[in-house]
């Protein structure tokens, strides 16, 4: 997920022959659906609201931009105020409200390996779920629809071939749109249904240019093509990332689900792609009201927003909540925004909230300095260097004149001498500008090759890109012994050695730097993230019509497959891994795919120590939610916390009072349930003064007799107790409540930082399962 913005400009429309310069975009709410309607109706009902305050029937259809037909009862249009206020006055209209103009953005072959899911090129492994391995048990997935909310697909990829797969399931009611290259032969069997939706868009931004993205389903972007192979693309042999890097089997999470492409997000005109596309609130509510309708199982959202909005005001969550009523799992990322603080997107707790870590796998790339030292950088830069020493230099030293003290050493277009570049190696920081436009920028400027110095807040977390000349990226402490020694040397030198693959590297995973970090800024009760998966330096499927830098006006390079990071990365591996306990559990709620997920998330790397922030700090629940992702232990969780739709209902209720624009027909009861009682895989509570009690419930989905006993461990100046503390079942299906009482231990508030939250565990263990739920408690001031 790149940048988020709020626009405030004038609205337009080209799609009628009026001036309308005073129209607005409105959604208008107008309640539940009655009884079964066919689709043609509800729309013609919708656009009878609108004739009733415009002047013609044109009018009318022309400032028609949606209308939802499978989440709420309601459309998104065109009115200037004195029409939106003549609709508000009709008894039947829930709500008319004039659009936030809120804009959202986007936030492979070893990471499966990684979390013990995915075959190795010539031999299976071998994992256990009751003696069968996991994707066979799933069907890899076989028959289950997941939908793609991001920038569309590059159709002619081998991640998107139907080879070997049977007939499309009778359940899928979608499209394959046809529009700008891009027809239905384009759609298959893996395939299934692709659309765009571009309404909003342009009624905010104006006409899309053509020659900037395609007016269809196609991807001229990659991020959406990377992120529907990650779900579910077919295993491709012998794929690798420009150079040859990342070698192996290229394959989705759930190589043989049916895809389903919804296209939301498009340039932001005048800025480049690397800058990220836009996607409007009433495009993605469109896009995920068309999902319900066509019948998919999965949603993965690579979507989000840089400042979260209250549950009314997020399209996102009011979409995914009617998602949740037809049992549809959606999953969305955090966010790229971290590692500060309540930072993070899509907090909804119907919603599976996906964080992003590492793997693994690095691609070496040694940086080696005239006086002998060696320092461990990081690449997928195919270009080579000579093997000899360059005169090395740092940007801040070899500017062109008038160059701003906040853009010295950042190397952005422009900035650099020629006269002072040219043939050497150059030391350009990360912070300001793009980290392939530094390396396009000394290239132009002469350079013969440049070192990305990571800043004080990507700390050693390296992402790694394609750059047009050679490079490795160092970790912020590196970038400033490489800045002494320039400073220390008469003559400094230096050579980079080109990278390799290097797999089984320590510790992995490790939390990203810029995944975004709780505590929720909507509803702090809710603990998010909920659950952390790969999201670093991922491979995937890529559009051939845009280079590996994104920045196609200086890089004509194609690929195939191309290595990105963020949580848009992350997310794709849940929403596969949902899928798969959806082909192995098709009975299960939303909910209860969440919990399973959620509950059975490891908390140690690969050294057998707990999960760290890139830095090598211990992470907390704040940047990893329940811990990392473990999709073979989630295929038998033991216990699950399930939650029903009427169930989220009642938590707004306690939240929102007022639920309109998610049930119109819902009556709130007079003491609704408090909100901290939703029946949540995991516990936030902050602001703790004394002693509070919360209710939870488990369902038995293990073995039909079994017992649980409780366990915890309390975070600092806090003490846990269960109520029962032993769980007995007698069948699968079962349901046992208990409660937790959590009181603040006064003889320790000495060693507690009230300015903190403080975090622990608490599980459910029966010898066989071990059903964990992550905590974070803080002080009242």
């Amino acid at each position: 997920m790149k940048r988020f913005s709020l626009i405030s400009i004038l609205l337009l429309l080209p799609l009628i022959l009026v001036s309308c310069a005073d129209k607005q975009v409105y959604m208008v709410n107008i309640g539940q659906h009655s009884g079964e309607k066919a689709l043609h109706e509800i729309e013609d009902s919708h656009h009878s609201y609108l004739l009733s305050v415009k002047k013609t029937e044109e009018e009318a259809r022309a400032s028609l931009l949606y209308s939802y037909k499978h989440s709420i009862n309601g459309f998104a249009a065109l009115l200037s105020t004195e029409e939106a206020s003549k609709l508000s006055e009709l008894e039947e209209v829930v709500s008319v409200s004039r659009s936030h103009q809120r804009k959202y953005s986007l936030h492979t072959t070893r990471s499966w390996d990684f979390i013990g899911l995915q075959e190795e090129e010539g031999h299976q492994k071998q994992h256990a779920w009751k003696g069968d391995d996991l994707l066979s048990k799933a069907r890899y997935g076989k028959d289950v629809i997941v939908g793609v909310l991001d920038s569309g697909v590059w159709p002619e990829s081998n991640s998107f071939s139907d080879k070997g797969m049977g007939p499309i399931p009778k359940s899928w009611k979608g499209i394959c749109q046809t529009g700008v290259a891009f027809n239905s032969s384009h759609c298959n069997r893996k395939l299934i249904g692709a659309r765009y939706y571009l309404k909003s868009y342009e009624a905010n931004l104006g006409p899309l240019n053509t020659t900037e993205d395609y007016r269809s389903p196609r991807d001229k972007d990659g991020h959406g093509t990377h992120t529907a192979s990650t779900v579910g693309g077919q295993r491709v042999l012998n794929v690798s990332a420009i150079g040859g890097f990342a070698h192996g089997i290229a394959t989705g999470g759930a190589p043989l689900v049916r895809l389903a492409i919804y296209k939301v997000c498009w340039p932001i005109p005048g800025q480049s792609k690397v800058d990220g596309n836009t996607c409007f609130a009433e495009d993605m509510l469109a896009a995920i009201d068309d999902a319900i309708g066509d019948g998919v199982n999965v949603l993965s959202v690579s979507i989000g927003t840089k400042q979260p909005s209250k549950y009314t005001e997020d399209y996102i969550a009011i979409g995914a909540l009617h998602a949740a009523k037809k049992n549809i799992v959606v999953a969305c990322s955090a966010g790229n925004q971290g590692p500060a603080p309540s930072t993070l997107s899509n907090p909804a707790p119907w919603i599976i909230t996906v964080g992003a870590s590492s793997v693994d796998r690095q691609f070496i790339a040694p940086v080696v300095l005239g006086n002998g030292l060696r320092i461990e950088g990081q690449t997928v830069t195919p270009s080579k260097l000579e093997n000899k020493l360059y005169p090395l230099v740092y940007a801040a030293d070899v500017v062109n004149p008038n160059v701003s003290k906040e853009a010295l050493g950042q190397c952005l277009p422009g900035s650099l001498s020629p006269e002072k570049v040219r043939g050497k190696i150059v030391l350009c920081m990360r912070g300001l500008g793009t980290r392939a436009g530094k390396g396009i920028e000394v290239k132009m400027a002469g350079g013969f090759g440049f070192i990305l110095g990571n800043s004080k807040a990507n700390g050693a977390e390296l992402s790694c890109d394609a750059h047009v000349l050679p490079a490795s990226a160092v970790t912020y402490d590196d970038a400033v012994r490489i800045v002494d020694y320039i400073n220390s040397s008469k003559n400094p030198m230096a050579t980079i050695i080109p990278a390799k693959t290097v797999i089984g590297t320590k510790p992995a995973p490790f939390m990203a730097s810029f995944s975004s970090r709780g505590p929720n800024v909507i509803d702090p009760y809710i603990l998010k993230p909920d659950i952390t998966a790969p999201g670093l330096n991922i491979l995937a499927a890529w559009s051939e019509a845009d280079p590996p830098t994104k920045l196609s006006h200086q890089d004509n390079r194609i690929v195939k497959y191309n290595i990105f990071s963020g949580t848009s990365m992350s997310c794709p591996h849940v929403s596969a891994a949902a899928a798969l306990l959806k082909a192995i559990h098709p009975t299960w709620s939303s909910a209860a795919i969440r919990s399973a997920l959620m509950t059975t998330a490891g908390l140690t790397n690969n050294m057998g120590s707990p999960l760290t922030d890139n830095s090598g700090k211990t992470a907390t629940p704040f940047a990893y939610g329940s811990g990392h992702l473990r999709p073979t232990m989630a295929a038998d969780p033991g216990l699950v916390y399930d939650a029903s739709h009427t169930d989220y209902l009642l938590y707004l209720c306690s939240t929102i009072g007022s639920i309109g624009k998610f049930d119109p027909t819902f009556k709130c009861p007079k003491a609704a349930p408090k909100a901290i009682n939703l029946n949540y895989p995991s516990l936030a509570i902050p602001k703790l003064n004394d002693t509070i009690t919360v209710q939870r419930t488990v369902t038995n989905v293990g073995d039909s007799k079994s017992v649980y006993s409780f366990t915890a461990k309390p975070p600092l100046g806090f003490s846990i107790k269960a109520s029962p503390n032993v769980l007995s079942f007698d069948d699968v299906g079962q349901k046992k409540s208990f409660t937790i009482t959590v009181k603040v231990r006064r003889e320790m508030l000495s060693k507690v930082d009230k300015d903190e939250y403080a975090f622990g565990w608490y599980s459910w263990a029966d010898g066989k399962h071990i059903v964990r739920s992550p905590m974070a408690i803080s002080l009242a001031y």
